[in-house]
């Protein structure tokens, strides 16, 4: 797993608490009205209906309620940048468990409120500062909201390709945060400074090993937006899909960023 030994970004905690909140209300509203034979469509996760899939959005969250009821760390070795590595090892046991949870809340309305009022509870009991034992390491609760950005930015992608007609839409600040998590962490996949990777308006890093650009116009440019880029980073769009396709621009020999996504899977 790579180290995430760069200087974290930091992330305003407010504005992290407020889009975690407002992203997963954007996903309460947009499947409340899911008729059964909507909750039984196929997603692009292998064979997860979306009703498994809400049922992971739901898990993704009370993710936060499991690691509160544990006892605290006694110190922080992980960052929000460890945590995209962490992932593809639980993949199994997450599909179990987001089976048994799809299959227990029948009711997916009450469901998804009783864990938007139970999460604004223990967000108003506890500090930002709480470490909580993650996947990852340990870290502190308003570190590991930024995590739940990605996992709600990407499922509610998800949701949207699943079901003809819905557009759940995506919080801008929960966007930036995933965004900027997702090309960080590839960053840190590949260090370097040959080629610089735009996201605009959220994000610009430097990655691969080369040359480092240091004035004007770099020789080698990746470029893309922010829904496309989170694709590629979780394996939802391929790279010469996306290049084809005309939705990334990449100029100079390395400029292919192929062989580094996805960044999560």
């Amino acid at each position: 797993m790579p180290q995430a030994k760069k200087r974290a970004r930091s992330y305003d905690p407010d504005r992290t608490r407020a889009a975690v909140l407002a992203q997963f209300g954007n996903v309460r509203e947009a499947v409340r009205g899911l008729a059964p034979e909507q909750l039984a469509l196929p997603t692009r996760l292998g064979d997860w209906t979306v009703r498994d899939l809400i049922a992971h959005i739901g898990m993704a969250l009370t993710a936060v309620h499991r690691a509160l009821d544990r006892p605290a760390p006694p110190r922080q070795d992980a960052q929000p940048l460890d945590w995209p590595f962490a992932t593809a090892g639980s993949a199994a046991a997450i599909a179990g468990f987001t089976r048994e949870l799809a299959a227990e809340h029948p009711d997916l309305d009450a469901y998804l409120g009783d864990i938007d009022r139970s999460l604004r509870a223990l967000l108003a009991e506890h500090p930002g500062g709480r470490l909580l034992a993650t996947n990852a390491g340990a870290m502190p609760l308003d570190d590991y909201l930024v995590t739940r950005t990605v996992e709600l930015v990407v499922h509610t992608d998800d949701l949207n390709a699943a079901v003809p007609g819905l557009e759940a839409p995506c919080d801008r600040q929960a966007l930036a945060a995933a965004t900027r998590l997702l090309a960080d962490a590839l960053a840190v996949k590949a260090p370097g400074g040959s080629t610089e990777v735009r996201v605009p308006p959220y994000a610009v890093v430097q990655c691969v090993e080369g040359p480092r650009h240091t004035r004007g116009t770099p020789p080698n440019v990746v470029e893309t937006d922010p829904l496309t880029w989170i694709r590629l980073a979780t394996g939802r769009v391929a790279w010469k899909d996306a290049v084809a396709g005309a939705k990334v621009s990449a100029s100079g020999e390395r400029a292919d960023l192929g062989g580094l996504l996805p960044v999560m899977s």
